[in-house]
This record gives C-alpha cells, structure tokens and sequence, in this order.
C-alpha cells in the first residue's frame, strides 16, 4: 500500500509543477516584464511541491518496508 502513495505522490507532483511551469509561461507571454519576478514565485512554488512530494515517497517507502 506505502508503494501506491509513493506512487501517487511522483505523479502528483509531475502534476503540480507541470501546472505551475505552464501558468507561469502564460504569465510571462502576457507580461514580458515581470519575467524575474514571475521565475522566481514559479522556482519556490516548484521547489515546495518537489519537497512535498519527497516526503511523501520517503515516508510511502518506509511503510512498505516496515509492513504497515
């Protein structure tokens, strides 16, 4: 059950940051400006989700090698 999560986790994360990188590159083609500002949020937002999802997989895999 701990892989399934794991699992889960990885393709929720692709899912996250794939929504995040879109969105931002609308954002950049609307305003060509804020391109800084708009890389940077896009970078944090990312990097967040990413770690969510890290510790989602490492505590996914911790259970399947416990048994729980």
């Amino acid at each position: 059950m701990g892989a399934i999560g794991a699992g889960l986790a990885v393709i929720g994360a692709g899912i996250g940051i794939g929504l995040i990188g879109g969105r931002a590159m609308e954002a950049i083609a609307r305003q060509p400006e804020a391109t800084s500002k708009i890389q940077t949020n896009m970078i944090i937002a990312a990097a967040l989700v990413e770690g969510a999802a890290l510790f989602a997989v490492v505590v996914g895999l911790i259970a399947v090698n416990t048994g729980a």
